[in-house]
């Protein structure tokens, strides 16, 4: 499910004040999984209400896209939960970069990422270089799509089940897991950073096998619009080979990892899980 809105933009001349007639589009929500055939009146309907209740406004167009997948899905773990505990914006982005470094990121691939993600207009998530910080893939403002992901129904109970003990059990945190483990369970990718553009979700997290899933709260201030995804790849990686993975490979989640509560920084960077 894609929902957006149409709104005026702004011509190059808007110190004037002058604007023009051209519509643009802006990304008001989105959601995927893999069903079986008989959930897809149910799972659509539960799309369709998200889309309407969305903080980020009423959209004016929602596109259901229903696909017959043919090839077997891979079967995945879910990455293992944990929550560092951040007061306060500047402190969630300290956070973020040394989990990071820590991961062998380097300072410009990572100067790279959250330029990216203070700014607002890309659709996707941008392909990284950890070494170089040079950005890969081949449409900077389409960017990277993450398709075919789901979790399977006792998957998803036990899941709820867990998340729930630390009262983090909602729909964002669920889907944001399932996509970042189908990421992370790509041979190329290091690691992954995001922040959601949703004005009222304020939690980030990063993403790698080492660390697990690891959400920051407070990572932006609430209201702001701006976030996005960065996925770092080991270099000498396949990009195409990377992309069609992320894009087209159907990924079932079948088993769920440890969810734990608040650590330290330091906890994680010393009780790594490879």
């Amino acid at each position: 499910m894609r929902a957006s809105k149409s709104v005026k933009g702004k011509s190059e001349y808007s110190t004037l004040k002058i604007q023009n007639s051209k519509l643009r589009e802006i990304h008001i929500s989105g959601a995927e999984g893999l069903y079986n055939s008989s959930e897809i009146q149910r799972i659509v309907k539960k799309y369709i209400e998200k889309a309407l209740a969305h903080p980020k406004g009423k959209p004016d167009k929602i596109i259901i896209t229903l696909e017959d997948i043919k090839e077997k899905p891979k079967e995945i773990s879910s990455l293992p939960v944990r929550t560092i505990y951040s007061r306060s914006t500047a402190k969630g982005e300290k956070i973020a970069i040394k989990l990071l470094k820590a991961l062998d990121i380097s300072e410009k691939a990572i100067h790279t990422a959250l330029e990216i993600i203070r700014k607002k207009g890309m659709r996707g998530a941008a392909i990284i270089s950890g070494e170089t910080g040079k950005r890969l893939e081949p449409d900077k403002q389409r960017g990277i799509r993450v398709s075919r992901l789901g979790i399977d129904t006792s998957a998803s109970r036990l899941l709820s089940s867990r998340l729930s003990q630390h009262g983090i059990n909602t729909d964002t945190v669920k889907e944001a897991l399932i996509l970042a483990s189908k990421v992370i369970s790509s041979q190329e990718i290091i690691a992954e950073l995001c922040v959601s553009d949703d004005p009222d979700y304020t939690t980030g997290y990063i993403a790698s096998e080492k660390f697990g899933y690891v959400r920051i709260p407070n990572i932006k201030g609430k209201g702001r619009r701006t976030g996005g995804r960065a996925f770092f790849v080991k270099e000498g990686s396949s990009v195409r080979k990377c992309i069609n993975y992320l894009e087209k490979k159907p990924v079932m989640i079948n088993k769920i990892s440890l969810c734990r509560g608040t650590s330290s920084i330091d906890e994680i960077v010393d009780s790594p899980y490879m």
